[in-house]
């Protein structure tokens, strides 16, 4: 059985850093390129002075990043979309990481951050489904001196291309959460202005998330869209050039689905190859397949009812073994309740 890291490593995730140089991190933004499809290129901020590599622990990739965190409960949607044509962008990685109730990050033990090296809480990332959106389950975030309350995010769409911002949420809202939640809440409404804030002084249009009550929860919901470089519908590709020569993973189709659903796979080189489905908390809920193929497109059906899987989204990966090396490829299906 492949472990969870090696999926992960076959993912190509392994080895994408998280931390921009820093020459381009502390670079002064451009103003916003606004284009004809009213999509305006997300502004790019600095990580932050707490980021993790979120992939080098395989227990980033998550949904639901709270690890017991108090707080007043809080679900993150964030839709990504392509500037080429405003369309959503699918099978593109997306990283959260933002402070507890009390305004400190986990992994760090410092001065200014007296926390837990070794924890892991807050953090995580997931694939963009069909419509371009990743769902996450966390804690409204605290504040912390110098800062407004915000969350970090990044949008991974390539290798050699990520997008880096912060969200942040109406004043108003966020700090009537702060009043009615005082005991979670000990340090009281945030102090800090948007006017003030070291990131969000020059504009913050592209970054101000909604923030809505959500009775489900017993919390509050948040809603983003995020527009980067590149084209919808299929993004401008994760995956390396040398993995197209031994094989394509298509999209699955119909996509959303039902009852069922088909995966095309391309292999220009005999191989053995195998495909997996795994859950949003990562972990696999079905081999489809796992035998020697021959050079040609392959059908793979899934059908939810028979392996008795629930609604929902799902990361299906196909593995190409060939003499020459073993080769990876991930991208985002949803099964429709």
């Amino acid at each position: 059985m492949m472990k969870r890291k090696d999926f992960l490593k076959g993912a190509g995730l392994a080895s994408l850093g998280l931390v921009l140089p820093k020459s381009k991190a502390m670079a002064e933004r451009k103003p916003p390129l606004k284009v004809t499809n009213d999509c305006v290129l997300i502004p790019s901020e600095t990580a932050g002075p707490f980021p993790l590599d979120l992939t080098e622990n395989n227990t980033f990739f998550r949904q639901d990043i709270t690890e017991g965190q108090a707080g007043v409960p809080l679900q993150v949607r964030l839709k990504v979309l392509g500037l080429e044509n405003c369309g959503p962008m699918q099978n593109v990685r997306v990283n959260i990481w933002h402070c507890t109730n009390e305004g400190v990050y986990s992994g760090y033990n410092t001065n200014n951050n007296p926390g837990d090296a070794d924890a892991t809480h807050l953090r995580g990332y997931q694939f963009t489904d069909a419509n371009g959106e990743v769902e996450f389950t966390t804690i409204f975030p605290g504040w912390y001196n110098g800062r407004i309350c915000h969350i970090h995010f990044q949008v991974y769409v390539s290798s050699s291309y990520a997008a880096v911002s912060q969200l942040t949420f109406p004043v108003e809202t966020k700090n009537a959460i702060y009043t009615s939640n005082a005991a979670l809440y000990p340090d009281g409404t945030d102090p800090m202005s948007l006017a003030n804030d070291m990131v969000f002084s020059d504009g913050y249009d592209q970054q101000m998330a909604t923030l809505e009550e959500n009775a489900e929860i017993d919390g509050y919901s948040s809603y983003l869209e995020i527009t980067v470089q590149g084209s919808g519908v299929t993004g401008i590709g994760r995956i390396e050039h040398e993995t197209k020569k031994v094989f394509e993973l298509g999209q699955n189709f119909p996509n959303p689905y039902l009852e069922k659903t088909t995966i095309p796979i391309d292999l220009k080189q005999a191989a053995e190859l195998k495909v997996e489905l795994w859950n949003l908390a990562g972990r696999k809920v079905a081999t489809l397949l796992n035998e020697r193929r021959g050079v040609g497109v392959h059908q793979i059906e899934v059908n939810p009812n028979q392996l008795r899987l629930p609604a929902g989204n799902y990361v299906y990966q196909a593995i190409a073994t060939t003499d020459e090396g073993t080769y990876c490829w991930p991208k985002m299906m949803t099964a429709l309740p």
